[in-house]
């Protein structure tokens, strides 16, 4: 199995704390790669894989991610995560923006975001 990115995914209280939380990690070197608005993405110029998200909220599943694992494979993993019996919380299904993904909870109660960004 190839796992593509991984991603921490902070979430924040307002549109406020969006621009305020770009401007600092621009600080760092971080560009906006991805804005819908709810979800913003900053990534390394120099390695587009090194990101970081925030959102003020999730708008097609019940909580915010904690991460998101980009891997090759979503429907392999999600297959091998029901048949361990792990918490599915939000089930397998295609976004409009162009991602497969279901949300586990992991043993340590975080919430990861398992996703396959579909062809174009």
């Amino acid at each position: 199995m190839t796992i593509r990115r991984i991603v921490p995914n902070i979430q924040i209280e307002s549109a406020e704390g969006m621009g305020t939380s770009k401007d600092f990690y621009g600080l760092l070197g971080f560009e906006e790669a991805m804005d819908m608005g709810w979800v913003v993405t900053m990534a390394s110029p120099a390695n587009p894989t090194a990101q970081i998200s925030f959102f003020t909220e999730e708008r097609t599943a019940p909580v915010v991610p904690d991460l998101s694992v980009e891997v090759e494979d979503v429907d392999a993993v999600y297959a091998r995560v029901v048949a361990s019996g792990a918490e599915v919380v939000r089930e397998l299904r295609d976004e409009e923006w162009g991602v497969r993904r279901f949300f586990v909870r992991d043993p340590n109660g975080r919430v990861v975001n398992v996703l396959t960004h579909r062809p174009a």
